[in-house]
C-alpha cells in the first residue's frame, strides 16, 4: 500500500465521523481510566451499564477504595474477570490516593505502573482523556487494541505480528501526522468493530473496500 492510498483512506474515515471519540462513558480522567482498566475482554456496552451505576455511587479513587472488594464487585460482577479487575482497580485507586494526591497522572511512566494497566490504556487515557498528541518524550503514539491489529494488517495499511510493532508501523506509516494523529485510534477501532469484522468483514458496506489490499473480500 502506497502513501496516497493510507491518505485516501484517512481522509475517506475523517470525512465519514469527524469528531470520533471513544464509546466508554466518561466525565473525568479517572472515570476513563477506570472504564478502559475494566473493558479488556469484554464490551465497552457491559462496562457503561456496569459503570452507570458504579460512577453515581463512587467516581473518585477515594470513594472506590470506601466500597471494598465485595462492594466494587457488586457493582462489576457483569463484566468478564471481574475477580482480578476489581483487584487491580483497588490497588489503582490506592495508588493514586498514596502518590498522586487522588489525581490521575498525566504522565505515561506513572500510568504504567498502575496495576491493570499497560501501555494501550496509559495511551487511551493520554489521548481521550488529556488530549495527548505525542507522549512526554515528543513522539506520536497509538493505543492499538485487537480491531486496529487487524484492520492495519487486513488492508494492507501496516504489518505488525505484536501491538507495538503495528503501533510503530502505523505511526511510521501515517502520512500528515498532526492532521490525523489524534483521531486515528477511533477511526480504526470503530471501522474494525462495525465493517471490519473479526470473521465476516462487512467488505460490500465498507467505504475503504477499494483501497483495501485484503484478498478474500466479502459480498456483504
Amino acid at each position: 500500500m502506497n502513501k496516497e492510498k493510507r491518505l485516501e483512506i484517512l481522509t475517506r474515515l475523517r470525512d465519514n465521523n469527524p469528531e470520533p471519540t471513544t464509546e466508554l462513558n466518561f466525565n473525568s480522567p479517572f472515570e476513563l481510566l477506570i472504564a478502559v482498566l475494566l473493558s479488556a475482554q469484554a464490551t465497552d456496552v457491559s462496562v457503561n451499564k456496569a459503570t452507570a451505576k458504579l460512577y453515581p455511587v463512587a467516581n473518585t479513587p477515594q470513594a472506590i477504595l470506601d466500597l471494598g472488594l465485595e462492594g466494587l464487585i457488586s457493582y462489576v460482577k457483569t463484566i468478564g474477570l471481574f475477580n482480578t479487575k476489581a483487584k487491580n482497580t483497588l490497588k489503582t485507586c490506592q495508588m493514586l490516593v498514596d502518590l498522586h494526591g487522588g489525581e490521575v497522572p498525566e504522565n505515561r511512566i506513572a500510568l504504567e505502573a498502575l496495576p491493570g494497566v499497560g501501555r494501550k490504556t496509559a495511551n487511551v487515557v493520554l489521548n481521550t482523556a488529556f488530549g495527548w498528541l505525542k507522549d512526554n518524550e515528543g513522539k506520536y503514539f497509538l493505543a492499538v487494541d485487537t480491531h486496529i491489529q487487524r484492520l492495519a494488517n487486513r488492508t494492507g495499511y501496516a504489518k505488525g505480528k505484536t501491538v507495538e510493532q503495528t503501533e510503530q508501523a502505523i505511526i511510521k506509516n501515517t502520512p500528515n501526522k498532526t492532521e490525523f494523529m489524534f483521531n486515528l485510534h477511533h477511526w480504526f477501532i470503530l471501522h474494525g468493530r462495525y465493517t471490519c469484522t473479526a470473521r465476516k468483514p462487512k467488505c460490500g458496506s465498507c467505504i475503504i473496500e477499494d483501497l483495501c489490499d485484503f484478498k478474500d473480500k466479502s459480498e456483504d
